[in-house]
């Protein structure tokens, strides 16, 4: 039970907009991110930064894999942040049930 509400007060702090990420000035541009489907891709704190040699041609490298982006999860765009980010959830937590929400390349 311990357990429990400590892992929800973590996951609250991770998320909430008054904490770590306050002031940032990207901040309202994170937040303002929709994919094609109108879902929100939530705070820059959930998202993953990839490396150049993490993706490539909306293929993404995540959790030890390579997986395909959906058409509808891509962002394009003026990219702010500067380097290529991705949403993903694994609700199940089993490859290769990955799924990507949001996807933000790198616009050259």
């Amino acid at each position: 039970m311990r357990f429990t509400l400590l892992l929800a007060a973590a996951v609250i702090l991770v998320r909430d907009p008054t904490g770590k990420w306050a002031g940032d000035p990207l901040q309202p541009w994170f937040e303002s991110l929709r994919n094609k489907l109108g879902l929100y891709c939530c705070a820059k704190a959930d998202g993953h930064t990839l490396d150049d040699g993490e993706w490539d041609n909306y293929r993404v490298f995540v959790q030890g894999e390579w997986v395909v982006v959906p058409d509808d999860a891509v962002i394009l765009g003026p990219n702010k942040f500067g380097k290529a980010i991705v949403w993903f959830r694994n609700p199940w937590g089993v490859k290769p049930d990955t799924r990507i929400q949001c996807f933000v390349p790198v616009v050259t």
